[in-house]
């Protein structure tokens, strides 16, 4: 007979470390980035140090956030890949927001929202390299024209502010249903919480622990 544990694997710890990685980089280069914007809040780049070095080290970190996604995408791109099923829990949304998710839709590891999140991060995190690159002095800005970078700043400030508020949004869903924080965390999430939140995931859990139990018999 199949033994089974309370707690359940979520995310293993290159998961964990890639995305705590990617939420204190951001955390830095967004003050850094609304300093930089907001002349009268130069004294957010403190996290750096000085308004100076804040500058400096404002497009390293986002190439490191690029690079720690890279890795987490194609961890995730599986799990994330958009289904016709997808649908029923974008048409009953209130229900999902009322807490009654499991009784709409047979979410997989990740919900719709999370998908959405997902390729929303994704897609802007390209945006903000290739249009960061362009305007990054001294490195690269000189072989691009004047119209260009200017067309950059904007893109780049536009892509951030939109980053910004889907990241709130992102935290705001991790605060509202509660144990994905401490899944984040210790990496595992109990089987009651899955069985609610990610029924058809926690069904296929199962089924690969009753494969396994078989093969250890």
């Amino acid at each position: 007979m199949m033994k089974q544990n309370k707690m359940i694997k979520r995310y293993s710890f290159v998961d964990r470390a890639c995305h705590w990685t990617v939420v204190i980089c951001f955390f830095l280069v967004a003050l850094s980035g609304i300093a930089m914007f907001f002349p009268t809040l130069s004294w957010l780049t403190q996290t750096f140090g000085t308004p100076q070095m804040g500058r400096i080290l404002h497009p390293f970190f986002g190439v490191l956030i690029f690079c720690v996604l890279v890795v987490m995408f194609f961890r995730f791109v599986s799990h994330n890949i958009p289904k016709r099923d997808d649908i029923g829990w974008f048409v009953h949304i209130v229900e999902v927001l009322k807490g009654n998710e499991h009784k709409v839709a047979d979410v997989g590891k990740y919900n719709p929202g999370q998908k959405a999140m997902f390729w929303s991060i994704m897609s802007l995190i390209l945006v903000l390299l290739v249009s960061g690159v362009i305007i990054w002095r001294p490195y690269f800005a000189e072989f691009f024209p004047i119209w260009a970078i200017r067309l950059g700043l904007m893109v780049h400030a536009v892509a951030a502010i939109v980053l910004i508020h889907a990241i709130l949004i992102h935290m705001y869903m991790a605060f509202w249903v509660k144990g994905s924080i401490t899944g984040m965390v210790e990496g595992k999430v109990s089987r009651k919480w899955a069985k609610r939140h990610h029924p058809r995931w926690y069904r296929e859990v199962v089924a690969e622990e009753a494969e396994e139990a078989k093969k250890d018999e």
